[in-house]
C-alpha cells in the first residue's frame, strides 16, 4: 500500500489544492489524508484512489466547518481590535472571493467534486467516469449544470453588489 500511496501523492495533492485553493493548506490536508489512510484500514471493495479522494474531501469539510466557526468568533466585536479596511481594492477582492466561495459552496457536492476534478486535476471526462463509476454523460451533465449554476450565482451576486 505504501508504494501505491507514493504513486498517488501528486494526484491527491492536486485534489487537496483544488479544495483548499492554497498550497500550504493543501499540504496540510494531504498530510492529514495520508495519516488517516495509514491509520485506518481501506475497505476491500473500494479502490485506494477513490477512498483517498473521499477521505481528503471529508477532512476538508471538517476543517472548513471548523474555520467558519473560528472566523465567526474572531469577527465578533469583542475580539476585534482594528475595524479598519486595507483599502477599496482589498475590500473589492475580498467580496469577489467570498462570492466565488459561496457560489462553489452552494453547488451540490457531486457537481463541486466533478468540477474540481476537471478544472484543477485536469482529468478527462472518461477518467472521472471510470474513477467514480458513473456514466460519462452524467459527468458531462454535472459539469454543465455546475458551470451554469456558478455563472448564475456570480451574476446574481454582481447585480446585488452593484445595486
Amino acid at each position: 500500500m505504501n508504494d501505491e500511496l507514493t504513486e498517488l501523492l501528486p494526484v491527491i495533492r492536486r485534489f487537496a489544492y483544488s479544495l483548499t485553493g492554497h498550497k500550504h493548506d493543501a499540504d496540510d490536508l494531504l498530510q492529514g489524508t495520508i495519516e488517516r489512510l495509514l491509520s485506518k484500514a481501506v475497505p476491500e471493495d473500494v479502490p485506494l484512489l477513490k477512498w483517498a479522494f473521499r477521505v481528503c474531501r471529508n477532512l476538508w469539510f471538517d476543517e472548513y466547518r471548523a474555520r467558519r466557526v473560528r472566523q465567526k468568533a474572531a469577527q465578533s466585536a469583542e475580539l476585534s481590535e482594528d475595524n479598519s479596511f486595507d483599502g477599496e481594492r482589498a475590500v473589492y477582492h475580498q467580496i469577489q472571493l467570498r462570492e466565488v466561495n459561496e457560489a462553489l459552496d452552494n453547488l451540490p457536492e457531486e457537481q463541486r467534486v466533478i468540477l474540481s476534478l476537471v478544472a484543477v486535476q485536469g482529468l478527462s471526462y472518461k477518467d472521472i467516469a471510470e474513477e467514480l463509476k458513473i456514466p460519462m454523460g452524467t459527468v458531462m451533465s454535472r459539469i454543465a449544470r455546475a458551470r451554469v449554476a456558478l455563472s448564475e450565482s456570480l451574476n446574481t451576486a454582481k447585480v446585488r453588489t452593484s445595486v
